[in-house]
């Protein structure tokens, strides 16, 4: 008996069985069903839309599992180390995968960017391949870190190796000295130190964070806090409650029998301070005199307030911190995934966290955010509730891709009882 893909080849199904077999719905093993898809994903030009919608979603766990298996049919894998279809989640299991060739990672090595580079950059077999690091070092969308992490790998040296034990020698006399010089201005790491109690286990977690990331910390030099967004975002929202404040009192004052005629006086303005706006404007002043190093400390050891904007930071690397501090709370990441004013890098950091993936609130920001990478997006909307599902396929804000699948899914989740 043919299989299923050998009839699809042949055009020898009906039209109803190609709409099934595009949203994956055949009774066909795992192996077969993605090689169906992927078929009409690129040789049918009705239903091939449908079937990449269908392929973005599909299982990670069973992808993962056959993204790792050398005995992967080749069509399959040839299409997941695509460029326009790589899903991080799979890539580092392709990278390691001798199915895949060197010659095709080499390709790859030459024209991906930021992510990716990274987790080839971290991939056994990559860095053992002179062929792999030789095209990637011709890549032109290398950042800094990048581009001397792949030299050094060229001269058969390690980049992060050299600095980490005098990054460690700098960062843990700054947290032991908790007292600031006797000067005008304090340094960085000690107005952080001067505002915070000592606490040991989450300075261990700085220390390593920082010795881990020594070797971007450098590459960004002095680069000063320059928020996404722009400074002034928090202050204009300040002035907008200020405005409130000021029409709160005015509406609450009892009113007042006439005066008697007097003497004008000169009219005293006093302005309206909240205590709010007050602390935030000493926030930013205390964040704008940090160097990369006192702001990935405030952010994993400061307040909520201060995380807040620590967050929207253009430095990826502060961002990130905030993500690790050990006071960071669920609502907070709640937040954070929501927000339009972000990184894309922090979105995407989100989810590989456990805690914040097993959350519901934070998924579901994420995916109804149109910041959030599509690949990350995609992955997550098998998640989602049928009502969310419903109200995502009818949100303008969100790529298309998007809406059709989450309107194909709320369909299924509505039939399936029936």
């Amino acid at each position: 008996m043919p299989r299923m893909l050998d009839l699809i080849r042949a055009s020898a199904v009906s039209s109803h069985q190609m709409m099934s077999a595009a949203r994956g719905a055949l009774h066909a093993p795992p192996a077969e069903m993605l090689e169906i898809l992927i078929y009409v994903a690129e040789h049918n030009k009705i239903h091939g839309e449908q079937a990449r919608i269908t392929l973005a979603g599909w299982d990670e766990t069973t992808s993962k599992q056959m993204a790792a298996d050398p005995d992967t049919p080749k069509e399959i894998l040839e299409y997941w180390v695509s460029p326009k279809n790589i899903r991080p989640v799979l890539f580092g299991f392709l990278l390691e995968n001798p199915s895949v060739s060197t010659g095709k990672l080499a390709g790859l090595a030459s024209t991906l960017q930021g992510e990716f580079i990274d987790a080839m950059i971290a991939s056994p077999r990559v860095r053992s391949s002179m062929q792999i690091l030789n095209d990637m070092s011709t890549n032109h969308n290398l950042s800094g870190v990048q581009s001397a992490r792949v030299q050094a790998l060229l001269k058969g040296t390690e980049y992060i190796e050299p600095g980490v034990e005098v990054e460690r020698q700098q960062v843990e006399p700054e947290i032991a000295d908790a007292a600031p010089p006797a000067t005008d201005v304090a340094p960085a790491a000690a107005i952080v130190e001067h505002d915070l109690p000592a606490d040991p286990e989450t300075e261990k977690v700085v220390v390593a964070f920082i010795t881990e990331h020594a070797a971007e910390i450098a590459a960004e030099g002095d680069k000063p806090f320059q928020p996404l967004g722009g400074i002034h975002e928090h202050e204009e929202e300040a002035h907008v409650e200020e405005v409130k404040v000021a029409a709160a009192a005015a509406s609450a004052a009892p009113a007042a029998p006439a005066p008697a005629p007097a003497t004008p006086k000169p009219a005293i303005h006093k302005k309206l301070v909240n205590p709010q706006d007050e602390q935030r404007g000493s926030v930013l002043q205390k964040i704008s005199k940090l160097d990369i190093k006192g702001r990935i400390q405030l952010a994993m050891k400061g307040t909520k307030e201060e995380r807040s904007i620590l967050v929207r930071d253009g430095t990826k690397i502060v961002a990130l911190a905030v993500l690790d501090s050990p006071k960071i709370t669920d609502g907070e990441v709640e937040k954070f995934a929501s927000q339009k004013n972000v990184l894309e890098s922090l979105l995407r950091a989100i989810p590989m966290k456990r805690r914040f993936a097993k959350n519901y609130a934070v998924v579901r920001n994420l995916v109804f955010n149109p910041r959030t990478p599509l690949d990350v997006g995609l992955g997550l909307m098998k998640n989602l509730l049928s009502a969310d599902l419903k109200n995502l396929s009818g949100n303008k804000e969100v790529s298309e891709t998007i809406r059709k699948l989450a309107l194909r899914m709320f369909k299924q989740k509505s039939e399936a009882p029936k």
